[in-house]
């Protein structure tokens, strides 16, 4: 496998990042108070409750980064830009990351079916390919409603490998239709390990995140790992806040097991831009949408969600768990990026993103 060097990375990328006050700064020529934004995130600062991270970035060049709100109740801590959030559906985007290292060095190709990697696999895995996985066209079934009803203890990416292996085939013809499927990313978290011979977290962290700096952000394993910094999730009863952090799922990792902050993700969308970690073709390709047989779009990449605000390309994804939602947006002809990160599962960090754009945009005068 390829080795980064970090020093290496850290001097082309040349990251940093620190918490900001109020300050004005201009994107497009269109000065933006920063009270407009701070206001939108209001909620999330309003007293002793759960709070948020946002980051906005354009051009490498930190407009924004601002916490808001609490990490933790009980003991309270506040949200930094240190602070990490379980990231949920945008960890698929990491995953399609460890899939894309593996095929640039030759260890797997987009298709290649699930067989290859499970031989003991029922005969409907000849069918699916790594390509289907990674565009929510594989048709396999969700694991969430097959774990049995009295299972107490959390499942894992095998778990749900196992589960796959338990069904005799899928909703549809692989390829045929585009159905989003967490099952998909855990498995593909599988062939990570098949392929690689290291488990998946040792591997996101040995070629992803170690070599970028992003030394806070792990693929989180309870009684192996540690999350410092850590954003616990809440739920909300009535008008009190409780603490829900964990699920029963809530420890797949494939499909959304991992935890960063806004300071990690910086470095990620940055790198983005380059050739550190993978080539800019293999990242346009991650960032296009997948084709049904039919010839439709389905609007999603690899672990990346494609549309359009406001007239302008946008590619990212959302993240929606046990205690946390999450929202990352690029805008790659602008250069620009939006991060919020929230610790309850409530609020829909997917709006105020698009307001924020807004404001940058100055669309409401368009």
């Amino acid at each position: 496998m390829k080795f980064f060097t970090p020093i290496i990375v850290y001097i082309l990328l040349g990251l940093s990042l620190t918490s900001c006050d109020n300050r004005t700064f201009e994107l497009n020529q269109i000065a933006v108070d920063s009270t407009k934004i701070d206001s939108l995130m209001a909620p999330y600062n309003d007293g002793f409750v759960p709070g948020a991270s946002l980051l906005i970035v354009q051009n490498g060049t930190i407009l924004y980064a601002k916490g808001y709100g609490l990490a933790k109740l009980d003991n309270p801590a506040l949200v930094v830009p240190e602070t990490n959030f379980r990231l949920a559906s945008i960890s698929k985007q990491f995953t399609a990351a460890c899939i894309m290292l593996l095929k640039s060095d030759g260890y797997l190709n987009y298709d290649q079916v699930l067989t290859n990697f499970f031989p003991d696999f029922p005969d409907y895995g000849q069918y699916i390919t790594i390509r289907h996985l990674l565009h929510h066209t594989s048709g396999l079934k969700d694991y969430f409603s097959l774990i049995p009803d009295n299972v107490s203890e959390q499942v894992h990416d095998n778990d749900v490998l196992q589960l796959m292996m338990e069904q005799t085939g899928t909703y549809f013809t692989p390829g045929t239709q585009y159905q989003y499927s967490n099952s998909g990313y855990a498995i593909l978290a599988m062939i990570v390990e098949a392929v690689s011979g290291q488990s998946y977290a040792n591997f996101i962290y040995e070629y992803i995140f170690s070599p970028l700096g992003m030394d806070e952000t792990i693929a989180f394993e309870d009684g192996i790992s540690i999350i410092h910094n850590r954003a616990y999730g809440y739920n909300i009863l009535g008008e009190e806040f409780v603490l829900g952090d964990q699920s029963i799922t809530s420890a797949v990792l494939g499909d959304g097991g991992i935890y960063s902050s806004i300071n990690d993700m910086f470095k990620w969308d940055q790198v983005l831009y380059t050739n550190i970690l993978l080539h800019q073709n293999d990242i346009l390709e991650a960032m296009t949408s997948g084709t049904l047989t039919n010839g439709n779009k389905t609007g999603y990449g690899f672990g990346w969600v494609i549309d359009e605000y406001r007239n302008r390309h946008r590619v990212g994804h959302t993240g929606s768990t046990q205690g946390f939602r999450n929202v990352y947006h690029r805008y790659p002809e602008e250069s620009l990026s939006i991060v919020i990160l929230t610790n309850r599962n409530f609020g829909i960090p997917k709006l105020i993103a698009n307001e924020v754009a807004d404001i940058l945009f100055n669309a409401k005068t368009l």
